[in-house]
């Protein structure tokens, strides 16, 4: 069984034309609203701000739910309406409590993650790390010096963790 090399080079040159070419696309620039608005997100104060309401936002709703979970310690003694008036109390309790508490936790993380990053001019873990001991400290600081640092380690593995896994799964 003879070859020849001009057969197999004719043979490989054939089915590499027959491969279909991949589209390329032009490179498109940005255009001045896109450009506009990354400067307006790229905004320290914008990005807290929204970051703020958008937890305010989560903790009124984990409010209303966790708030609509609680029973009345003298449930058997409650008339179905007076039932129902102590679940709405308590709803709107737990959802302004829970709205205060993640819409500060958010501004502060984003915060200190935005001027962290524009500081060191990288994105990366370390700001996460540097950011979420900030947000867990300031929030915990109340409980002294102890609580502050308990709080700073916590929130600081806590969002190393969140960021490991959403970038495992983009």
């Amino acid at each position: 069984m003879s070859t020849n090399p001009e057969n197999e080079s004719q043979s490989a040159s054939s089915s590499s034309q027959d491969l279909p070419k991949p589209p390329f696309e032009p490179i498109r620039l940005p255009t001045v609203e896109e450009i506009r608005g990354q400067d307006i997100w790229n905004n320290c104060a914008v990005r807290s701000v929204v970051s703020g309401v958008m937890g305010g936002g989560l903790g009124f709703f984990m409010g209303m739910f966790l708030g609509a979970l609680e029973n009345p310690i003298m449930q058997d003694e409650m008339s179905g309406r007076q039932q129902f008036i102590y679940t709405a109390k308590q709803m709107g309790r737990k959802s302004w409590s829970s709205c205060k508490a993640f819409a500060v936790m958010g501004f502060i993380f984003s915060a200190a993650e935005c001027a962290i990053e524009k500081a060191r001019a990288k994105h990366d873990t370390t700001n996460t790390v540097v950011a979420g001991c900030v947000t867990g400290g300031t929030i915990s600081a109340r409980g002294g010096p102890k609580a502050a640092c308990a709080g700073c380690a916590g929130f600081a593995a806590f969002s190393v963790l969140i960021e490991k896994f959403l970038d495992r799964h983009d």
